[in-house]
């Protein structure tokens, strides 16, 4: 899998902002069949920094409605990825 296609976008929240301030771990949108090896390859290559660990998330997606009946949202997954304290990841 290519490096621009395991990280989909980064997540830009206040939670994952603060996090980012405060523990220098940033949020990303990734390729759900990617494993932490290739995300932590992708950033680094992507961003050039040392990743110190990778924690994911899988989210189910939601059950919505409205008057023709019910769907279920795109299920979707997440990786928060500890930097190294020494770099630094600017999104913005």
């Amino acid at each position: 899998m290519l490096v621009t296609q395991v990280i989909l976008k980064p997540l830009v929240t206040e939670k994952s902002t603060y996090v980012a301030a405060e523990l220098n771990r940033v949020g990303f949108k990734v390729d759900p069949r990617a494993n932490k090896t290739q995300i932590k390859q992708a950033v680094e290559e992507l961003y050039k920094v040392r990743v110190l660990g990778v924690s994911t998330q899988n989210r189910k997606g939601q059950l919505r409605r409205n008057r023709f009946g019910y769907w279920r949202t795109a299920s979707t997954k997440r990786a928060f990825v500890k930097v190294h304290p020494d770099d630094k990841i600017e999104l913005f």
